[in-house]
């Protein structure tokens, strides 16, 4: 039997700064024969989320830096081609954390790699609303802000693949619900959409005013994801008694030295009154995920729960792709389609 080639991208060399294509390279080798209680996972669908540029740095983090060499991590949809495990059979689909590469083994005792149902919701989706980014959303608004009906939730990158969700999670609880995006068309989107109370473009000229004309009772809860000029923003109008769940910072993701950005935790350890604010991941709340998947399946499926994806294809433009979630360019989850079945 002729064995599998298999596509991957590896990290060549760290950015300096924004990502480059010459930071990326191709790899092309066998898939390894199979051991036991082992699986062989087709990825059909890959997920690109900012965290990943965090890896690439050797600044020190919540997670090792990729090595040189290494393949790009990230989470994967796919189908099992090939078992030697009684827990997966050929045909089942499963997401994992398969890395940018065509195919992926996995031991199935990898708690990163577990069955999903296609005929429930679109096996995408489990990499977006359905998956860690709509778990980051639930977990960040539910249990790390603890909300209370009728407080105000502001979210930075509203129209983005986690702020998107945590908006729609704040309106079906009863808050009022204040977006920041980066235009006018995706400040509509989430207004007209996504149902949102209110939202404002942060490049345009007036933005401190017109933040401020949507805040009339304050901030309680700022779910960031941004960081910068968005951040300092926002603190003018904090509550006491605020929160802050903090899943990134996308804003200094690229700058040439990371430890000499102004953080969200240099912000508001400069406010004299600072929200309550952590640095959450998603698996700090890994024996609660059956309740978040019931709630974001369940949204999805009823309609209740709207979700915009960008699904691109190819995965040799990987490198390309992810460049838009750092540009502005892209809207909604951004997906990279590599196989059909």
């Amino acid at each position: 039997m002729t064995k599998l080639k298999n596509l991957s991208i590896t990290l060549k060399t760290r950015p300096n700064g924004m990502i480059d294509s010459e930071n990326f390279s191709k790899k092309i080798s066998e898939v390894e024969t199979l051991k036991e209680n082992q699986v062989l996972v087709k990825v059909l669908y890959l997920s690109l989320d900012p965290y990943m540029r965090g890896r690439m740095s050797e600044a020190k983090s919540y997670a090792d830096p990729l090595q040189i060499g290494e393949i790009i991590t990230a989470e994967s949809a796919g189908i099992v081609i090939e078992s030697k495990s009684t827990k997966y059979s050929v045909g089942e689909y499963v997401c994992c954390r398969s890395g940018w590469q065509e195919y992926f083994i996995s031991n199935d005792k990898d708690p990163m790699t577990y069955k999903v149902d296609p005929k429930l919701v679109p096996l995408s989706t489990y990499l977006g609303v359905c998956g860690m980014t709509g778990r980051t959303a639930y977990f960040g608004l539910m249990k790390e802000a603890s909300p209370s009906k009728g407080e105000t939730l502001v979210v930075s990158a509203a129209s983005g693949a986690v702020g998107s969700i945590v908006g729609q999670i704040g309106k079906k609880i009863g808050l009022n619900v204040i977006g920041i995006a980066g235009s006018d068309e995706k400040c509509n989107y989430v207004v007209d959409e996504l149902n949102f109370d209110g939202c404002v473009n942060y490049k345009s000229a007036f933005f401190r005013d017109e933040l401020a004309s949507k805040l009339d009772s304050g901030v309680d809860i700022y779910f960031e994801s941004v960081g910068g000029l968005v951040t300092e923003t926002v603190t003018e109008f904090f509550n006491s008694g605020s929160r802050s769940p903090i899943c990134g910072y996308i804003s200094n993701y690229n700058a040439k030295d990371i430890t000499k950005v102004k953080t969200p935790f240099h912000i508001f350890g400069a406010m004299k009154n600072p929200p309550k604010h952590k640095f959450f991941l998603v698996f700090d709340h890994y024996a609660n995920f059956n309740e978040a998947n019931e709630f974001l399946i369940g949204g999805v499926r009823s309609g209740e729960l709207k979700y915009k994806e960008m699904i691109v294809e190819g995965l040799e433009k990987a490198p390309e792709y992810f460049k838009r979630l750092f540009t502005g360019s892209n809207f909604g989850k951004l997906i990279v389609k590599i196989a059909y079945q």
